[in-house]
């Protein structure tokens, strides 16, 4: 049963966004924010379990009848400090749902303990891990929200830098790609998003970056002719819309093939609430249904 919209951003502020800040210690913040994804509704049938790819702990979440051929690995947001695939449950199940394959979460390594490249590194193994398993590129979406956009998109650098095979389609949620937050809306927004404060941003970048200046910590900065199909959702309201917005234009300007969601009266990565916010589950149900297109050859 979906809530007001109105009643869901009351929640995300008063829960959730103060989990991301800095108020408590970290190791609290990181459990406090997992637990937050375990009360939210997930489709009936939905089953998840514990795996590896990689060496990287993975959760496996698969929905009623989500059999694939098609799979989506799928990089949780946090600010690259925090997060996990529990706190994106209801998200990883309704993707799983409307895109008809099981959903690969890769519980990745995390800053200030362990700073860039840990994160894309993870993220590369786990990709690789579902090629060796015998799955094609073009079968495979890769998908990330806010932090995980931005490793999402390191991944497609590294790949293509490397000469490996680029996945079938790509999904960005309110991405984080500028590390420097050079965008205008990082501070008009600041009272509109819910959920993120631009203050303690400035200082996960720091803690992730551990003074690396690598080309693919810079997507916006990145030639992006040639990469498969991008499917972009964000909130108009949120403070990182600007790094959405110039990506959409860059991508369009390069030739790819591009569809955004810029979503009116949303705060940052709101697809979290899938399951809750009528929003989210519409924005869900698009992306999911892109990438079973995609990932099917015609």
């Amino acid at each position: 049963m979906h809530l007001p919209t109105s009643a869901v951003r009351l929640m995300t502020r008063g829960v959730v966004a103060p989990l991301l800040g800095p108020r408590l210690p970290l190791p609290v913040r990181r459990r406090l924010l997992s637990a937050t994804g375990l009360g939210l509704p997930l489709p009936r049938g939905t089953r998840r379990s514990r795996t590896s790819l990689g060496g990287v702990p993975t959760l496996r979440v698969t929905a009623a009848d989500a059999i694939g051929p098609q799979q989506v690995l799928y990089l949780h947001g946090g600010g690259y400090i925090s997060g996990s695939p529990a706190s994106h449950l209801a998200l990883l199940a309704g993707l799983s749902r409307s895109a008809g394959a099981p959903v690969h979460a890769p519980d990745y390594r995390l800053a200030p303990e362990h700073p860039f490249p840990a994160a894309p590194d993870d993220a590369m193994a786990a990709y690789r891990a579902l090629r060796a398993a015998g799955h094609p590129a073009q079968r495979i979406a890769v998908a990330g929200d806010s932090a995980g956009g931005g490793l999402t998109m390191s991944l497609l650098l590294r790949l293509r830098a490397l000469g490996e095979e680029l996945p079938g389609s790509i999904g960005l949620i309110s991405p984080w790609l500028d590390l420097d937050l050079r965008s205008p809306a990082v501070q008009a927004n600041r009272d509109t998003d819910a959920m993120l404060d631009p203050d303690w941003l400035p200082l996960a970048a720091e803690d992730y970056r551990a003074g690396s200046d690598a080309p693919e910590l810079r997507p916006l900065e990145a030639d992006l002719a040639s990469l498969p199909p991008v499917h972009v959702v964000a909130g108009a309201d949120e403070v990182l819309v600007g790094d959405a917005d110039a990506f959409v234009d860059r991508a369009k300007a390069a030739g790819v093939e591009v569809t955004y969601r810029r979503e009116p009266g949303m705060w940052h990565a709101y697809l979290v609430f899938a399951g809750l916010l009528a929003e989210a589950d519409v924005a869900v149900a698009e992306l999911g249904a892109a990438f079973r297109s995609d990932c099917t050859p015609t």
